[in-house]
């Protein structure tokens, strides 16, 4: 049930998906902007060089042969690809020095255009909570100001251990992966494998810190208080949340590849803020759930559980406590 209702509220909140969009796009502009300035001169001056032109050409064979999903082709333009590295590495080598502090500037602006879109979405979940309990249509500048004391807050914390966590799964998975490689396991299985493990793990991730925005945003709670409710989950408790999050991430996973390989990426302009806003409701709705409380599905419907829980006025008024 928790996954029907998510999606009737998902349905119902819709229009957040624009907004999300549009904030979303602004953002990206900007530190499109930077990562130009960063890396456009960088990859002028070695555009030209043997080994780069040679990774182009095995990049461009590699792609076309998995956009007619010819896997022995890309198996053989992986090859190249790999033999090509080589010489690219020996080329890099010698600029390390410009090249780690591009990186680190790179990474720093990559964490503030993270921690800017965490408070969009943050203010998603605000103006979704509102329409949730009162029916409320907030506007998304208001409620982002109004919240962003404690949006910032909470992607100050939530930020840097979802990108620790993003880089550990991805690198250990791409590594392992690239360890069977090596050991001759065709191509098409480590796909597979990659696209299997990395759904899985952050299908957990998601899991655990499901509660952590619903309990600030409705409970109240501080982010000390909300972190310790959201990572206790255990259990068959623990099979609910992941099951649903397991499904959810697989149909976000395929409306995306469908997205980019039908609409030639059109589509993901929708897609991309309709997962995120998906996700959110997903949240709200397995918070609401599990706490038995009362919310709007829509205008016509109402989930009331048995035994309702119900903040009183002090609590519903009270301000978030900072950590």
């Amino acid at each position: 049930m928790k996954f029907k209702h998510t999606f009737l509220v998902f349905v119902d909140n819709f229009k957040t998906t624009y907004k999300v969009l549009l904030y979303r796009i602004i953002i990206a502009a900007l530190c499109l902007c930077i990562y130009t300035a960063i890396i456009f001169p960088f990859m002028q001056r070695i555009s030209n060089t043997a080994p780069m032109l040679e990774m182009s050409a095995a990049s461009k064979y590699f792609g076309s042969a998995l956009a007619n999903l010819d896997f022995v082709a890309m198996h053989d333009a992986w090859l190249q690809i790999t033999q090509s590295l080589n010489g690219l590495m020996e080329l890099l080598s010698s600029q390390i020095g410009e090249i780690v502090g591009g990186i680190i500037v790179i990474v720093i602006v990559y964490l503030v255009q993270r921690f800017l879109l965490g408070l969009g979405n943050y203010t998603a979940g605000a103006m979704l909570n509102d329409k949730m309990a009162m029916r409320a249509d907030s506007p998304f500048i208001g409620t982002l100001i109004k919240n962003l004391g404690s949006a910032s807050l909470y992607n100050a914390i939530y930020v840097p251990l979802s990108t620790l966590f993003d880089i550990i799964v991805i690198g250990l998975t791409g590594a392992a992966v690239y360890g069977l490689f090596v050991a001759g396991t065709p191509l098409l299985l480590l796909i597979f494998l990659f696209s299997v493990i990395v759904v899985l793990l952050f299908s957990i991730k998601m899991t655990f810190t499901s509660d952590w925005l619903p309990a600030l945003v409705y409970g109240k709670m501080n982010n000390r208080a909300a972190m310790k409710y959201s990572f206790g989950y255990s259990g068959k408790k623990f099979a609910d949340v992941f099951s649903n999050y397991l499904i959810l991430v697989l149909i976000i996973l395929a409306l995306n590849t469908a997205a980019v390989f039908l609409t030639f990426g059109a589509g993901l302009l929708i897609t991309i803020p309709a997962s995120y806003l998906i996700l959110i409701c997903m949240e709200f709705v397995n918070y609401c759930e599990n706490n038995d409380v009362k919310y709007f599905l829509d205008k016509n419907n109402v989930i009331k559980p048995e035994k309702e829980t119900v903040l009183t006025r002090e609590q519903f008024f009270k301000g978030q406590d900072e950590l």
